[in-house]
């Protein structure tokens, strides 16, 4: 079954649970956490997240119902990864030419995108090098945030 989480699997990832999202919102996409709600990101801010996979959605395969691509509903509770550096999710990408090791920022639609100089890089591309359609998922590994030089 497709997770959002990739690893490392030596221990369980940290969750934010009990907060509702503020419309229909995509898995593997980044949000902000608020006190009450979680809503989409366009870009880089305090309380980052990403927003997961609902397991118990699933029919186990990579499908139209597959919870990496069927969207949470408004108002619904949501569960986001609270992202901490070196680990690794499956992220919506915005669509563009990746390289491995590429330095991502946060995009339109809670996408990541290749980052320019002076962006703030919260990631770096770790799926197969090459061209991705909007949405499509790639592993990205967190980043401790910095400033492209």
């Amino acid at each position: 079954m497709a997770r959002a989480y990739r690893g490392p699997n030596d221990r369980q990832p940290k969750t934010v649970n009990n907060k509702t999202v503020t419309g229909a919102l995509l898995p593997c996409t980044f949000v902000t956490e608020g006190a009450t709600a979680l809503a989409q990101a366009t870009a880089n801010g305090p309380m980052l997240r990403l927003l997961a996979n609902r397991d118990f959605y699933s029919e186990g395969a990579f499908n139209a119902t597959d919870p990496l691509l069927t969207p949470y509903v408004s108002g619904e509770t949501g569960v986001a990864f609270v992202l901490e550096p070196g680990q690794t999710y499956q992220v919506a990408m915005a669509a563009a030419t990746y390289a491995y090791g590429q330095e991502l920022v946060v995009a339109a639609a809670g996408r990541a995108a290749a980052a320019a100089s002076t962006n703030q890089v919260i990631g770096f591309f770790k799926g197969t090098p090459g061209a991705y359609a909007a949405g499509a998922l790639a592993d990205v590994e967190i980043a401790n945030v910095y400033t492209k030089a």
